[in-house]
């Protein structure tokens, strides 16, 4: 049976944001409605968080003429979980890097993608029988709300090449964030040496949020060649890391359905 879909596409926080409704009634009013609130909570969110636009929250924290304190209950809400992620990951992740002055400067940006992505999906997933797929440049989160419809194939760009798909991820309910080199260069740093990781190349997680996936991803890519090791003692989550030479190495369960959310992948 051919199951209706309609695509959207927006630019916001400077990437194609594409989101993805399939099912019956995903051309009707109620899942249009929803779409639209997506892509307004992100625009919503992007103007709050944005590190690029002066008048943003965290740019008037940045410039010292807000305090974090009296700033949005969404900025103190994303700074209380950078809290949280540098003490998950033993402070691979840190939100608070200091600047040339030697000061420490609030970026939640390494967070916030997969907290505003995941949290804008709530408005397709109030909605019964639909499925959907939400992509920010490579981390998604995906639903199937549609009983018997198929799972979503997630393909994981190979860090090397534009034209190779390095593996497929097929999930029902949950998420699937990258971190690494080839779409941005060296943006992530390592809080403990102040200077972009070189052992990896990407590295994948899946599992049920993807503000954590996001989170342990990028805190993975730090770790280097500890990746997997670390991302085998986060229950729920499976990961994927590719070395600076090419070489793949997985987590226990990446290759076979989780045991709380149907995560299959493939490195092949």
């Amino acid at each position: 049976m051919t199951r209706e879909v309609v695509a959207y596409v927006e630019q916001i926080m400077g990437m194609p944001i594409s989101l993805r409704v399939r099912g019956a009634g995903a051309a009707g009013p109620a899942a249009r409605a929803a779409a639209a609130a997506v892509f307004a909570e992100l625009h919503a969110v992007d103007a709050r968080f944005s590190t690029y636009r002066p008048d943003s929250e965290v740019s008037r924290i940045q410039f010292g003429s807000l305090a974090l304190g009296a700033a949005s209950a969404d900025v103190r809400e994303v700074a209380a979980l950078c809290d949280e992620a540098h003490r998950r990951t033993g402070g691979s992740f840190d939100a608070w890097l200091r600047d040339s002055g030697g000061r420490p400067r609030f970026d939640p940006t390494g967070l916030v993608k997969g907290w505003v992505v995941e949290r804008s999906a709530r408005h397709l997933a109030a909605l019964p029988g639909l499925d959907y797929c939400l992509n920010a440049a490579g981390d998604v989160v995906v639903g199937c709300g549609g009983g018997a419809s198929p799972a979503w194939r997630v393909g994981i760009e190979a860090p090397a090449r534009e034209d190779e798909i390095a593996a497929v991820v097929e999930l029902r309910d949950g998420a699937v964030a990258t971190s690494g080199t080839r779409a941005r260069g060296d943006h992530i740093v390592d809080p403990a040496t102040g200077t972009p990781p070189t052992a990896l190349r990407s590295v994948t997680v899946a599992g049920p949020s993807l503000t954590w996936a996001d989170v342990y991803a990028t805190a993975a890519f730090v770790k280097g060649h500890e990746a997997i090791s670390f991302l085998d003692t986060v229950a729920g989550y499976e990961g994927l890391a590719i070395g600076a030479g090419g070489a793949r190495v997985a987590t226990t369960g990446w290759d076979r359905p989780g045991a709380d959310h149907a995560i299959v992948a493939s490195t092949g």
